[in-house]
């Protein structure tokens, strides 16, 4: 995890819109939309990573922590991806609104089944999520595994309702089980 304290005025801009979007909204469908609204419309914004904050790593996606709100609420973060870097098959800590930022994203989502007293994944469904989409992942039965399969860098921006600076990551969970047919 990179903690990049440098501020920027589009930074600040989403954080009071995330604070909007959140205050007072215990729905978490609700409070997703609001706050993918709020980041929708930096997305298309080419300034508003940092060279610092756009850098990857050569051997997996690399994290950049951008904000953490001081009460721990949420937590705004850019994740890097090189070509052919993914995440494991995971779950998360807390509700997630993502945006991709450059390039494009390849996800495919899961649900867990019992078959002959095993448990095992299925896919149930892919996407691939171009420059200025959003998507909202809510615990639980948000497992999934996201991917750079393109030929260029990938960046997504991620706010997490949770302190990703103390928790370090957004995964509460990898899971390492046989894949089933669906």
């Amino acid at each position: 995890m990179t903690m990049t304290p440098t501020r920027h005025t589009s930074l600040e801009q989403l954080v009071a819109g995330i604070r909007g979007a959140i205050a007072h909204e215990p729905d978490v469908e609700r409070r997703s939309a609001r706050v993918a609204d709020v980041l929708a419309p930096l997305l298309a914004d080419p300034s508003f990573l940092t060279e610092a904050q756009r850098q990857p790593d050569p051997s997996h996606y690399r994290q950049h922590v951008l904000h953490v709100e001081p009460d721990g609420s949420f937590s705004v973060v850019a994740l890097v991806w090189l070509p052919g870097q993914e995440t494991p098959i995971h779950d998360h800590v807390s509700w997630c609104v993502v945006g991709v930022h450059e390039g494009q994203e390849f996800e495919t989502r899961y649900r867990l089944e019992q078959r002959d007293d095993a448990a095992v994944l299925v896919a149930d469904g892919h996407s691939v999520n171009p420059v200025g989409s959003t998507a909202a992942l809510t615990p639980p039965g948000d497992i999934h595994k996201v991917a750079n399969p393109g030929p260029g860098m990938a960046i997504s921006l991620h706010v997490y309702g949770a302190d990703i600076g103390r928790l370090g990551s957004s995964i509460r969970r990898r899971y390492d089980l046989p894949l089933g047919e669906a």
